[in-house]
């Protein structure tokens, strides 16, 4: 029985695998077996202890939970998007978990997108897609595609209820408000019509949950008469579809960790066979956008990162140069708008946009006011225009849209998304935080940046306490973000820090190089380092920092906590990677081929092997005094599966039992964690309040 202070006791069945001379005892292996009824139990009842556990802190999360709702707008609308007669947008309603997305048609002369009074609807709009009404009946909803036909007559939509990421596919009829007969079960991301909306193509997986296939479908038809376009049998390589933003191609994009390879139909010819663009050779990425008569080639070939050319439409061959690699400027991505061309970059760890003029003018970057921020393009679906859209954020700076006109270069704030006043009563006001930009050294020397914000008048004398959060994979990059929950914590006199390590993507293509395959430790041990500096830095003190991080991130947290426990007052891992060498041995479990170029295959290699075993936090939890650890999970995760995090948490207690460790499994979601923003506020409630309590300021 379950008490308070007794957690579930997890059986142990000694499991054996041997890999390469090596013997590992695996005792709950048996936790990977997601229909046993004996599974269910267990974690139902680590759900039990830890709700027991931090039942002292339920008034602190619905605290949490209310200055979350109090801050948020919940009745808002999204600035309109422009796609020829129509403006786009999506509505929020008080009370309603999930966005209601809408139309509305152009009036004449009408060239500002339209708003409304506190976000309510627009006068003669037409309702899309309503996700209350389609998550009705369901604990878990999520929109996988949400897609308008060329001719504004169909909606290709999709749609998950459990969190494993495979959708329904449904066309409706946007003139009727009825839905066609077609559907097509279990597909993944990605949709693109033909030209004339006769045709969609879609994607999807295999038996390892690896996206491997795009299929045509001719809308009227029965999914099962759907013919395969591209199969992909090499299981490094996953497939995407899309069509172009000219909406003269379709691109068929296949891509490894290393390598990538772009098939192109023509939109307007939707049975013909697919053109290759470039063929693959082994290590050269590269990404393809249609500018009138030539295809952008974004790629890597002799740029470690990155450079833009250009080949012919009509007869794909050699890659002419149009921006030369410059090392230290990391090219991320093309735009292409009739006369002009917007190049996404990040340089000194801070992201950008350069514009360059088609037939005319020196290309320029544009200009932000703020020493750290995050800037991108966001919905920008029309080809021919002088304008673009870009959405702008900092840690002080809420999620703004602002539109720039590429001829005059004026920027024109649209929105930005509204701070309601918090407990006390007052409006907020960025000037009431500040944020940093702070180096750490990690042991080879490699200077580490911190971003830290944190509220005016907190403490710089080591009293304060500190969240630091990480991730370090991917080449992802933890740009600044903006966050009304965290505003809780600042205001509690907590330090936010990032840390960014290497194999993010902050620093270019060399840093995220730095940190996978066999330099992956430098991710563990920067972050330990970035830990250690802000001790020493006087911004916190060992027993006053805690660290969080997620999937990849969730790793990340396992190795600190085996490498440095005594740095930390606590850890949380959501949906944590923690089990990584056991996953990336089976091929046969979604993901682990394709991760390969990530990790290292440790299946063949011994080294790699030897490696992963010296670092993956589950191998190597010992008998040591851990820190209080938080472990969240979803029980339909398919990205990192939900056993991980239930082994670990099982394998602290019988190694290390003098220790804290709480398991929380959601029952119903996927690798996202809960779907409603509702939902979603209270799951940062809980961890919020379980990290204050931590830090004391519960």
């Amino acid at each position: 029985m379950t008490t308070e202070t007794s957690p579930p006791a997890a059986k142990r069945v000694p499991s054996e695998r041997i890999h390469h001379g090596d013997t590992v005892v695996d005792e709950y292996a048996w936790l990977a077996a997601k229909d046993d009824p004996e599974t269910i139990a267990y974690l139902t009842a680590e759900n039990a202890y830890t709700e027991a556990r931090t039942a002292h802190l339920a008034a602190l999360r619905t605290e949490l939970f209310e200055e979350t709702r109090r801050r948020t707008q919940e009745t808002d609308l999204s600035v309109p998007t422009r796609k020829d007669g129509y403006w786009y947008y999506t509505r929020t309603v008080e009370g309603q978990q999930y966005g209601v997305h809408c139309r509305r048609a152009v009036r004449d002369g009408e060239t500002e997108p339209p708003v409304s009074a506190d976000g309510a609807p627009l006068d003669g709009e037409e309702v899309l897609l309503d996700g209350n009404l389609l998550a009705e009946g369901h604990d878990f909803f999520s929109l996988g595609a949400f897609d308008v036909s060329p001719d504004g007559r169909w909606l290709a939509y999709s749609t998950d209820f459990s969190g494993d990421e495979r959708f329904t596919l449904r066309v409706k009829d946007l003139s009727t408000g009825e839905l066609l007969p077609d559907e097509v079960p279990d597909t993944f991301y990605g949709t693109a019509w033909s030209s004339d909306a006769s045709v969609l193509f879609y994607v999807t997986v295999d038996e390892a949950w690896r996206p491997n296939r795009v299929w045509r479908h001719t809308i009227g038809s029965a999914a099962a008469d759907d013919v395969v376009v591209h199969q992909e049998d090499d299981e490094r390589f996953w497939v995407g579809v899309e069509l172009t933003r000219s909406e003269k191609f379709i691109l068929i994009d296949i891509h490894s960790k290393i390598t990538s390879e772009v098939l192109v139909i023509p939109a307007g010819n939707p049975t013909g066979a697919p053109a290759v663009i470039a063929p693959r050779r082994q290590g050269v990425e590269y990404a393809v956008e249609h500018h009138g008569h030539r295809f952008l080639i974004l790629h890597n070939d002799e740029a470690e990162d990155f450079a833009l050319a250009y080949t012919s439409a009509d007869a794909p061959g050699d890659w002419v140069p149009l921006i030369p690699h410059t090392p230290g400027t990391r090219l991320e991505a093309v735009d292409a708008f009739a006369d002009h061309l917007v190049v996404s970059l990040r340089t000194d760890g801070l992201t950008g946009l350069r514009v360059l003029p088609i037939g005319g003018g020196d290309a320029y970057d544009i200009d932000f006011p703020e020493p750290l921020y995050s800037v991108g393009l966001d919905a920008n679906p029309e080809y021919r225009t002088g304008q673009i859209r870009l959405r702008y954020a900092s840690l002080v700076t809420p999620d703004s849209i602002y539109d720039y006109d590429l001829v005059t270069r004026q920027m024109v704030l649209r929105k930005r998304k509204p701070v309601l006043p918090g407990p006390d009563g007052r409006p907020y006001d960025p000037d009431d935080y500040e944020q940093h930009r702070d180096w750490a050294l990690a042991d080879d020397g490699t200077r580490v940046p911190i971003s830290l914000v944190f509220r005016k008048g907190t403490p710089q004398d080591g009293s304060a306490p500190c969240e630091i959060y990480g991730y370090g994979s991917y080449e992802a990059s933890m740009d600044p973000w903006f966050s009304v929950a965290r505003l809780s914590l600042l205001d509690r006199g907590v330090i936010f820090a990032v840390a960014h390590i290497r194999g993010g993507g902050e620093l270019g293509r060399r840093w995220y190089d730095q940190g996978k395959l066999l330099a992956k430790k430098n991710t563990f041990t920067d972050f330990v380092a970035c830990a250690r500096h802000l001790v020493k830095a006087g911004w916190t003190a060992s027993d006053r920092l805690v660290a969080r991080g997620a999937s990849a991130g969730g790793l990340l947290m396992g190795a600190v906590a085996n490498l440095a426990p005594d740095a930390f007052a606590g850890i949380v891992a959501q949906v944590p990677f923690v089990d990584a060498l056991t996953s990336i041995l089976d091929p046969s479990l979604p993901l682990t081929v394709t991760e390969w170029e990530e990790w290292g295959n440790p299946l063949d290699d011994p080294e790699v092997y030897a490696y992963m075993k010296s670092y993956t936090p589950y191998e190597n939890v010992r008998a040591v005094d851990y820190p209080a650890i938080l472990a969240v999970t979803s029980l339909n995760d398919t990205r990192v599966l939900y056993h991980e995090p239930a082994k670990w948490v099982a394998r602290l207690r019988a190694t290390a039992p003098q220790g804290d460790y709480l398991l929380k499994t959601e029952m119903g979601a996927g690798h996202g964690g809960p779907s409603g923003r509702y939902d979603s506020w209270r799951e940062e409630a809980f961890i919020n309040a379980w990290i204050l309590d931590r830090l004391g300021r519960a």
